[in-house]
């Protein structure tokens, strides 16, 4: 072929590399487009990836009557002790043998004899040549001497290619798997929330969950009490994905380890912290908010304790009020800390939303944060009921956010007095 011809054959062989994802396809197809454009008789591909002097495998071979995918199919690859090959491939030297001579012995002679010429390039992985691609010519003049330079780059460089392939293949295989487990941690983590909401005299309610990734670190919960009370528990755990998932796992089980009914707030938080700081948390950096409240339908009443949670919005008559009477740290930063119990009187048609920071946290395209003053607007438009609320502010918060990836979990948990 002249100079053009050759041109428009490598850009359409690097063109349908550029194509394929299977690195087995990539070599054979390249394979058979390189056989116009260099000579050669027989061709060898080895290996000493894992192995020591002077162990070697071959992985292709061109006079093979199978198709063997080295990377698949390691355990089919013939392995070798010595010999000519051996030397080449741990000497990590291109060469080009003419009249080359074989010893009786010779271990690979079945590959190598019948040819008068070789050419041995070697491939780098890491400065090392972990393989080597072998030429073989029955006519040492069918062999250009002066491309072998370009030869060995090339054929480096179509190494590379293929082993990154092979990377990414590898890298995908790992990402399902991994998925998988996510997905698994995932739905453990949601079948450890109310699978519905519990019907409470006097109060109507609504819930929204949604993680940033498979599993989460927010948690909601119920607990009934004596008398036609009900526990309201929400909580946020420091960071994300699988790790948040875990402590908040542990945080249900330590939650419902209380012994006897969880009341009042204060005792169930110096609890969890108690259990979480002393078993836990202080070998990690983990902490977690909480905010756990009481309704007495009797009494019309809601006892609160607060552990560095967002304060929850009290809707009532128009105006938006925070349950910030009471304040603690967060769980896990101090063995010793006391909560403390706050009551609040509830009325008629008042609302209470609880939340978790990633509602107020979230942000947009333009950097902007959805902050509780947006909360609060939507929260204090009209008279809308418990399910209404949460609906618009998660459409709100959609429409806020715009097509932007979710990077905290959010929760919503609406309760209005009947």
């Amino acid at each position: 072929m002249d100079t053009q011809q050759r041109l428009e054959q490598i850009v359409e062989t690097v063109r349908n590399m550029s194509r394929q994802t299977d690195a087995q396809e990539v070599v054979r197809d390249y394979g058979e487009r390189m056989k116009s454009l260099v000579h050669r008789d027989s061709l060898i591909s080895l290996s000493r990836r894992g192995l020591e002097y002077p162990y070697f495998r071959v992985t292709r071979c061109t006079r093979w009557t199978e198709d063997v995918n080295p990377w698949k199919e390691p355990h089919r690859l013939p392995l070798f002790k010595g010999g000519l090959l051996a030397d080449l491939i741990y000497q990590e030297t291109p060469r080009l043998l003419e009249d080359y001579s074989l010893a009786p012995d010779e271990p690979a002679i079945e590959y190598l004899q019948g040819f008068r010429l070789l050419s041995a390039i070697p491939h780098f992985h890491g400065g090392v040549a972990t393989n080597m691609v072998i030429t073989l010519h029955k006519d040492p003049a069918s062999f250009e001497r002066d491309r072998f330079p370009e030869m060995v780059l090339t054929s480096n460089l179509f190494g590379r290619a293929t082993y990154n392939l092979v990377l990414a293949d590898e890298l995908k295989t790992a990402y399902e798997a991994l998925d998988h487990e996510f997905q698994i941690v995932g739905d453990i983590q949601r079948a450890l929330l109310p699978a519905e909401l519990p019907r409470i005299d006097g109060l109507e309610m609504a819930a929204h969950y949604q993680t940033s990734r498979r599993a989460g670190g927010d948690y909601y919960d119920f607990f009934p009490l004596p008398g036609g009370c009900w526990g309201i528990f929400i909580a946020d755990v420091s960071g994300h994905g699988t790790p948040a998932a875990t402590v908040m796992a542990i945080t249900h089980a330590v939650a419902h380890a209380f012994p006897g009914p969880p009341t009042p707030p204060a005792e169930m938080l110096n609890f969890l912290n108690q259990k979480l700081t002393g078993r836990f948390m202080s070998r990690t950096s983990s902490f977690v908010t909480a905010f756990y409240a009481i309704f007495d339908p009797q009494k019309r009443e809601l006892t609160y304790a607060c552990a560095g949670h967002n304060p929850p919005r009290l809707r009532r008559a128009g105006q938006i009020l925070p349950l910030d009477q009471v304040a603690g740290l967060p769980i896990g930063v101090d063995f010793d800390h006391q909560f403390q119990d706050q009551p609040l009187k509830l009325e008629t048609n008042d609302l209470i939303l609880f939340y978790t920071d990633g509602i107020t946290e979230a942000f947009n395209s333009q950097g902007q944060m959805f902050g509780v003053p947006r909360l609060d607007a939507s929260l204090a438009a009209g008279d809308a009921s418990a399910e209404q609320v949460v609906s618009k502010l998660v459409e709100q918060l959609d429409a806020f956010c715009a097509g932007q990836p979710v990077s905290d979990d959010r929760t919503l948990l609406a309760l209005r007095v009947r």
